[in-house]
């Protein structure tokens, strides 16, 4: 299948890449006219639209098929073919590299970037606008809602626009393809992001169940309301009219002492509704560099909107903590940066999870934008002891002496400090070549957990 996509898309594309080559040496061949008056220029400039694009009607690539569902227009298919093209033909914006000979450097109107690494031209808007609307100052008009919320590119979260600093004109700005059409429209292939400088976001994963996880009852009741909200928001806002009302997006705050269950509640929820959950790294996010944050930051939420994503922030504190007493220029941006994270949480469309061992951390502006906050406490005696059940209810290595009762009563732990003593209790009682796990071992490594707690046994 993946093969086969290829090679229909491969196909298509060449077809594309012929009709968009024609387009540019006719608006080359245009522009160096230049003893043309206005109206023969006009008259060629629509000449340019009468180049026919590629019928692709029964053509079942992916790319056609993205060019139908969208329905895109005459200059919408030269923005996507253009966006494609320093990746798969690159040779086909040498043209736009000659130099004006008046001013040994190139043509203005052209546009483009060079790349650090990458040889070729790099399109900007302004190419855009050069080979759809030329000197048609009201066509280049036009276009600009093309660069903006109107897009149906943009929206659908295909192009994306890179400045490469503020106060620059707009139109200067790199129109780039994202990762997942660029991979679809070529390979066929669609790789869910990984980990990256760039996309400071990890796909986290488990392999417990529900059944593993020990939670109160009004935390569980909570968590039902977050799934029933993912599964019927659509009913809810569109079936029900309550849209005009009610913010698209569901914002919880889940809070409590390290080890209750937050992360993994997240990845089960994520595990109900077929969603995949991104665990935001915020070492990455959070940058010293002015700007960076914003752009880390909005990188994960432009690509999470068009999809199907939970997107978790652990430690949530250290991102979006109360905000200091404006003293110094540094103060002055970091809550401008915060101020920038609330408003990307609460325009998120979908799902976002902020996690925190302290509710008291997160800042009070926050906390008004939730929907839900879910306190996850420290287990009592019963809880606890059901986790040490579950969690060593699929082991046959253990010793006669191990009472998970007196463990339970006697010592405070949270879920995820039980699976450290378990880990430690594994590893001492095989060093001691037993093949049983003791009461004594668990003791100790609940010693050992409760140590690194600052706390005794």
């Amino acid at each position: 299948m993946i093969m086969e996509y290829s090679d229909s898309n491969a196909i298509t594309l060449e077809r594309e890449l012929d009709w968009f080559n024609s387009i540019m040496d006719a608006r080359i061949a245009l522009y160096f006219e230049h003893d043309q008056s206005e109206e023969e220029t006009q008259r060629a400039s629509q000449k340019i639209e009468e180049i026919i694009s590629p019928d692709f009607t029964g053509d079942d690539s992916l790319y056609a098929s993205v060019v139908s569902d969208l329905n895109l227009d005459f200059d919408e298919r030269i923005l996507l073919i253009l966006t494609l093209v320093p990746h798969i033909k690159p040779d086909l914006l040498d043209l736009l590299f000659t130099r004006n000979k008046n001013f040994d450097r190139g043509f203005t109107q052209f546009g483009g970037w060079k790349g650090e690494s990458h040889g070729g031209f790099i399109p900007t808007c302004e190419t855009a606008a050069f080979i759809i609307a030329g000197d048609d100052l009201s066509k280049r008009f036009k276009l600009i809602r093309y660069f903006e919320g109107e897009g149906r590119l943009i929206i659908s979260n295909i192009l994306s626009l890179e400045h490469k600093s503020s106060g620059e004109p707009f139109m200067s700005a790199a129109l780039k393809i994202s990762n997942e059409y660029l991979n679809k429209l070529t390979s066929g292939v669609y790789h869910k992001p990984d980990y990256s400088m760039n996309f400071p976001a990890k796909l986290i994963t488990t392999k417990l169940s529900w059944e593993d996880l020990v939670l109160p009852a009004e935390v569980e009741e909570e968590i039902e309301n977050i799934i029933t909200w993912i599964k019927n928001s659509k009913v809810i806002m569109e079936d029900w009219g309550l849209e005009r009302v009610i913010k698209p997006g569901y914002r919880s705050l889940f809070y409590g002492p390290p080890g209750t269950g937050k992360t993994l509640t997240a990845s089960l929820i994520g595990s109900m509704v077929g969603a995949d959950v991104y665990r935001i790294d915020l070492s990455m996010v959070v940058s010293k560099y002015i700007g960076e944050t914003e752009k880390n930051l909005a990188n994960v939420f432009d690509q999470a909107e068009s999809k199907n994503w939970i997107l978790f922030f652990d430690e949530a504190d250290a991102l979006f903590g109360k905000r200091t007493q404006a003293s110094t220029s540094n103060d002055r941006y970091a809550n401008q940066e915060i101020s920038y994270l609330l408003q990307r949480v609460e325009d998120f469309p979908g799902v976002v999870i902020l996690a925190s061992n302290i509710k008291a951390n997160i800042d009070e502006a926050f906390s008004r934008r939730f929907q839900s906050i879910v306190y996850f406490p420290m287990p009592d005696n019963e809880h606890r002891l059901l986790l040490w059940k579950r969690i060593l209810g699929n082991t046959k290595n253990l010793s006669l002496d191990i009472s998970l009762e007196k463990l339970a009563e006697n010592y405070e732990l949270s879920g995820g400090a039980m699976t450290n003593v378990i880990r430690y209790g594994a590893i001492n009682s095989l060093q001691m070549d037993r093949s049983e796990m003791s009461q004594e071992d668990l003791v100790e490594g609940i010693t050992k957990e409760l140590q690194k707690e600052g706390k005794t046994a």
